[in-house]
C-alpha cells in the first residue's frame, strides 16, 4: 500500500460525523420505555379487584336481638392453692407454671427425717406387741392341756383337787392376758397408723386434675398451713386451677337486671380475640345486689371449650333474645355491622355491592344494637354492604366479595 493510500485511511469523513451528532440521546429512549411499563402496570393493577367481606342488611325484628351489653372477667369456679398440712422445709418442689397435673400427683416433698423416724418407731412397737401375742397364745395352749390331763387324771382319782384347781387358774390368767395383749396389739397398729399420717403429709399431692397458675414457694423454704415466722414462713407451694370449670362473671346494673333470665342465650368477645364470638348461656343471676356498685353477679356458663380461654381475661357480654318474624312490625329501618359503616367529614356512607362494583350510598344512622347499627335511611333489608372497608376503597371499584348471602 503506497503513502497516499494510508493518508486516506486516517483521513475523517466530517459529513459522516456531523450525520452522527443528530441522533438521539440513549437515555431518552429508556425513559419513554420505562414509562410506558409504568403506565401498563397501572391499567394491569386499576383491572385487579379487591376482596371485600359482606354482610347483608337485616330487618331490626327478625333473629336474635342483643338487649343489654355487660363487662366481666372468665373465672375458674374450681381454683385451689395448694400447701401441706403440717409445717416443715421443703426438699423437693415437682410443678412449674403451666404444667398439667392429675388428681393424686405428687406436687412437693417436705424433709421426712422425723416423719420417718416415728413411723420406723411405730412400726417396731407394733411387731413388739405382736410377737408377745403370739407368746400368750402359745403359753394359752399349753396352759389348756395341763389343763385337760389334769381333768383326765381327776376323773380317776389320781390328782389332787388343789392341782386341778390351779390348772383352771392358769387357763383363765391365760386367757386374760391374752385380751389385754390383743389390745396393746390395737394399740400399737393405731398409734403406726398416726404416724404413717404424719409421714404422708410430709407429701403434697395435687387435689384434682389441672395446670398450675402459680409456683410460690421454692427448694428449702419452709411451708406452714398457716401463716407463721413474721412472714418466712410461705403457706402455699403453688395454685392449680381445672380449666374445665371456666365460666363468666359480669355485674350488670340491678337498673337492667329484668332483662336478664337463667338459660338466656349469651354471646361473649375476648378482649384478647375481638373477632371470636363466643357461645354461652346464663348459668344463673346471685340473688344478692352489690349496694356501693348498684350491680348484681351473672354467671354465665361457656359452651365452647378452647385452650385460648385463661382465668381473669377481660370478656365482653351481650344478653340476647329471640324474637320472631310473624312478630316483626313492617319498618324501613335494616341493621348491618357497626364495621361497615364509614365517617367521611359530616356524612355516614356504606359501601353497597353493586355487581361487581362497590357503589358509596349515604346513610342515616339509628340506635346501637349489640355489634350491629340501625340504619334508618338510605338501605333496604337484602342490600350487600362491605365489612370494615379497606381505606382507599372508592364508588366504582372492582371487587370479590368473600362473605354474605
Amino acid at each position: 500500500m503506497s503513502e497516499q493510500d494510508l493518508l486516506k485511511e486516517l483521513h475523517i469523513d466530517r459529513e459522516a460525523r456531523e450525520g452522527s451528532g443528530r441522533r438521539w440521546p440513549w437515555w431518552l429512549l429508556v425513559v419513554l420505555v420505562a414509562g410506558g411499563l409504568a403506565v401498563g402496570a397501572y391499567f394491569a393493577l386499576s383491572s385487579q379487584a379487591l376482596k371485600v367481606d359482606i354482610a347483608v342488611a337485616e330487618a331490626p325484628g327478625v333473629g336474635t336481638t342483643a338487649v343489654l351489653d355487660a363487662t366481666g372477667y372468665v373465672i375458674a369456679r374450681r381454683q385451689a392453692t395448694v400447701s401441706s398440712k403440717i409445717s416443715g422445709k421443703l426438699a423437693e418442689v415437682l410443678i412449674e407454671e403451666g404444667v398439667r397435673v392429675d388428681a393424686g400427683q405428687v406436687l412437693a416433698r417436705l424433709d421426712d427425717a422425723d416423719a420417718k423416724a416415728q413411723l420406723d418407731l411405730a412400726q417396731a412397737r407394733l411387731s413388739a406387741a405382736r410377737s408377745q401375742l403370739d407368746q400368750i397364745r402359745i403359753q394359752l395352749e399349753q396352759t389348756r392341756r395341763d389343763l385337760k390331763r389334769q381333768e383326765e387324771l381327776d376323773a380317776r382319782k389320781l390328782t389332787s383337787e388343789e392341782s386341778l384347781e390351779n390348772a383352771r387358774t392358769q387357763v383363765e390368767s391365760r386367757s386374760a392376758q391374752l385380751e389385754a395383749q390383743q389390745s396393746q396389739v390395737r394399740v400399737a397398729e393405731a398409734e403406726r397408723q398416726v404416724a404413717q399420717v404424719a409421714y404422708d403429709n410430709t407429701i403434697v399431692r395435687a387435689p384434682f386434675t389441672g395446670v398450675v397458675v402459680a409456683k410460690t414457694a421454692q427448694l428449702g423454704e419452709i411451708v406452714s398451713p398457716m401463716s407463721a415466722g413474721g412472714g418466712f414462713t410461705r403457706t402455699g407451694i403453688g395454685t392449680i386451677v381445672d380449666m374445665d370449670s371456666l365460666e363468666i362473671e359480669v355485674d350488670v346494673n340491678e337498673s337492667f337486671i329484668n332483662r336478664v333470665k337463667p338459660d338466656q342465650a349469651v354471646q361473649a368477645v375476648l378482649d384478647a380475640y375481638p373477632e371470636w364470638k363466643i357461645p354461652a348461656s346464663v348459668i344463673a343471676i346471685i340473688p344478692t345486689a352489690d349496694r356501693s356498685k348498684a350491680t348484681v353477679k351473672v354467671r354465665i356458663a361457656i359452651a365452647q371449650k378452647d385452650p385460648r380461654l385463661l382465668p381473669e381475661m377481660g370478656v365482653r357480654v351481650s344478653f340476647l333474645e329471640e324474637v320472631s318474624a310473624g312478630g316483626a312490625q313492617a319498618t324501613e329501618e335494616v341493621l348491618v355491622p357497626t364495621s361497615a359503616i364509614v365517617e367521611r367529614e359530616d356524612d355516614s356512607l356504606v359501601f353497597v355491592l353493586d355487581g361487581d362494583r362497590v357503589r358509596e350510598r349515604r346513610v342515616a344512622l339509628g340506635e346501637v344494637v349489640g355489634d350491629r347499627r340501625q340504619i334508618t335511611k338510605g338501605l333496604a333489608v337484602g342490600d350487600r354492604v362491605v365489612r370494615d372497608p379497606p381505606p382507599g376503597l372508592k364508588d366504582g371499584v372492582r371487587v370479590v366479595a368473600r362473605g354474605g348471602a
